[in-house]
C-alpha cells in the first residue's frame, strides 16, 4: 500500500464541544496509520481560537486555524484544504471519535489512482444511552449517521457523508471547493448537501472518478438529548429538503435527486412496512417508525418545493470558490460555472 500522507480536517465552532473537541482529536492522534497533521478550524469564535491554541501550542502535528471564509461548515473545510499538506484531506465531526484504523482503511482505498474519494461508517452514540423506539434507521442522516439502505463493504457511491470522509486533494483542483450557502452555519437552520453537490460536481468534472464509502473506516458520533426528540427530526428534514432542492438547482434533478429515489421507492416502503410488522407483533415502536418515516418523506418533500420556489425566484443562492490548490471556481443557483 502506498503512503499517500493523510491531513485531518476538524472544523469546530463553539466552547460547548470543548470536551468533544479534545475527545476528536485524540482519536486522530492514536491511529494505527498516523496523520500527517492534523488541522483544528475555528469558525469566527475568537475565545474558542485562543483556547485551542493554548491547549495544542506544544502539540506535535496539531495546528489551529481561523476559518478565513464566511461563517459555516463549508467555508472552514475550505480553509483547511487550503492550509492543508497532504495528498488526501479527511473530515471528522467535532463530536465525533474515529476507531483505530479509520485512516487505515481510507488509506487502502487510495492504492487505487483513480479513487478520488473515500467516506465510511458513522454510528451513533445516543446521549439518553439508546436509540429512541419511534426513531427509524433510514432515517438516521438526520443525526448525521449512516442510515438502513447503504450498501455493506466497501462499495462505489455517487457521493461520500461528509463528516466522515476523505477526498484526494487533486479532486479539489479539478472541481472546486465545497459551496458556501448551503450547509450548516453554526447553530441555524440545520442544512446539509455540501458533500452530495461537491461529489456530484466531482465526477462531472472528471468522470473517470471513483469515489466509495469503506464501512470499516467507523467513526462514533454523539447525537445530543435535543437531537432525540422529533421536532428536531422533523426540522433536520425540512432543512434537508431545503438543501436538496439548492443542489438540484446547480447540478440538474436527475443527478441531484438519483440516489435519492431510489432510496424513497426501495428503502423507505420496506421501512414502513417493518413498522407495521412490528406494530401487529407488539413490538415497541413500530407504529411510530413507520409514521415517522412518513412524516419524514412529507415534510422533505415540502421543504423541497419551497427550497426549489425560492431558487427559481433567485432568493437562493451560493458560491464555489478556490480552496488555494488552483482553482477559482465561483457557481451561482443557475448551475453555471465562472472563472
Amino acid at each position: 500500500m502506498s503512503d499517500p500522507g493523510i491531513s485531518v480536517v476538524i472544523c469546530v465552532y463553539t466552547e460547548d464541544r470543548w470536551e468533544d473537541i479534545l475527545a476528536a482529536v485524540a482519536s486522530v492522534r492514536a491511529q494505527s496509520y498516523p496523520p500527517l497533521e492534523t488541522l483544528l478550524v475555528v469558525d469566527h469564535n475568537p475565545v474558542l481560537l485562543e483556547r485551542l491554541t493554548t491547549q495544542y501550542e506544544r502539540a506535535a502535528h496539531v495546528r489551529v486555524l481561523a476559518n478565513a471564509g464566511p461563517r459555516g461548515l463549508s467555508a472552514g473545510r475550505n480553509t483547511g484544504i487550503a492550509s492543508s499538506h497532504g495528498e488526501v484531506i479527511a473530515f471528522l465531526d467535532d463530536d465525533a471519535v474515529a476507531e483505530r484504523d479509520w485512516l487505515l482503511r481510507f488509506a487502502e482505498g487510495y492504492a487505487d489512482p483513480r479513487v478520488m474519494a473515500v467516506g465510511g461508517r458513522t454510528l451513533p452514540v445516543w446521549a439518553s444511552g439508546r436509540r429512541p423506539h419511534w426513531f427509524p434507521e433510514e432515517f438516521d442522516w438526520v443525526v448525521g449517521c449512516t442510515y438502513r439502505g447503504l450498501p455493506p463493504g466497501r462499495v462505489r457511491v455517487r457521493n461520500v457523508l461528509g463528516g466522515n470522509a476523505s477526498f484526494r486533494r487533486t479532486a479539489f483542483d479539478a472541481a472546486g471547493g465545497f459551496a458556501t450557502g448551503i450547509g450548516r452555519d453554526g447553530d441555524r437552520r440545520p442544512l446539509g448537501c455540501e458533500e452530495t453537490e461537491l461529489c456530484i460536481r466531482l465526477t462531472r468534472a472528471r468522470p473517470d472518478a471513483v469515489l466509495l464509502i469503506d464501512d470499516r473506516a467507523v467513526i462514533h458520533h454523539r447525537v445530543p438529548r435535543a437531537r432525540e426528540h422529533f421536532g428536531y427530526f422533523r426540522t433536520r428534514a425540512w432543512a434537508e429538503g431545503l438543501s436538496k432542492a439548492l443542489v438540484t438547482r446547480s447540478v440538474g434533478a436527475a443527478g441531484g435527486l438519483e440516489s435519492e429515489r431510489r432510496y424513497a421507492a426501495r428503502v423507505l416502503p420496506a421501512g414502513i412496512a417493518r413498522g407495521l410488522r412490528d406494530a401487529l407483533l407488539a413490538r415497541p415502536g413500530g407504529a411510530g417508525r413507520a409514521g415517522a418515516i412518513v412524516a419524514g418523506v412529507l415534510t422533505a418533500a415540502g421543504g423541497y418545493v419551497v427550497g426549489s420556489v425560492r431558487a427559481r425566484r433567485g432568493g437562493a443562492a451560493f458560491a464555489v470558490a478556490g480552496t488555494g490548490t488552483g482553482t477559482g471556481l465561483v457557481a451561482g443557483t443557475d448551475g453555471r460555472r465562472h472563472d
